[in-house]
């Protein structure tokens, strides 16, 4: 078998293969058409998580909304997932778990979330009933409105 050489001995750019310059051609076109399907996805800010609690006696202080994981959304994958913990005296989430899960990229922004969010502490006088508390966060790529969120 003959080899073909890339270039010829001389070392002017008009000594490259004619073929090569196609392939050349042909990757630029690929990449910017790559780009132009990528790139949107990438920068799209509307992708949107919502929240569903359950209903407890203790007011939160500071609710923590999860990023939407990068890689989930670029590949397009939405999902929910239900995370169920119990609020300290002092108002902090203790035992946090998954208790439901449609795709696990999600669970651990989700935790994430919840253990960064505080709730009202409760008063000298009050007894702690073991308050038992689950939210579910529903990860969207098309916006969710309040009325829509539960």
């Amino acid at each position: 078998m003959k080899r073909i050489p890339l270039r010829r001995a001389s070392k002017s750019m008009s000594a490259v293969a004619p073929w090569t310059k196609v392939v050349r051609t042909s990757l630029r076109i690929s990449a910017a058409c790559l780009c132009a399907v990528v790139w949107p996805v990438l920068a799209d800010d509307s992708a949107s998580v919502a929240r569903v609690d359950s209903r407890t006696d203790r007011v939160p202080l500071q609710t923590i909304v999860p990023q939407y994981p990068p890689i989930a959304r670029r590949d397009r994958v939405e999902g929910t997932v239900q995370v169920c913990f119990n609020i300290s005296r002092d108002g902090y989430p203790r035992r946090i778990a998954v208790r439901r899960s449609t795709d696990r990229q999600f669970e651990k922004v989700a935790m994430k979330a919840v253990r960064r969010s505080t709730w009202k502490p409760l008063a000298a006088g009050q007894e702690s009933s073991g308050i038992k508390a689950c939210r579910t966060f529903r990860f969207s790529l098309v916006p969710i409105t309040a009325g829509e969120a539960g």
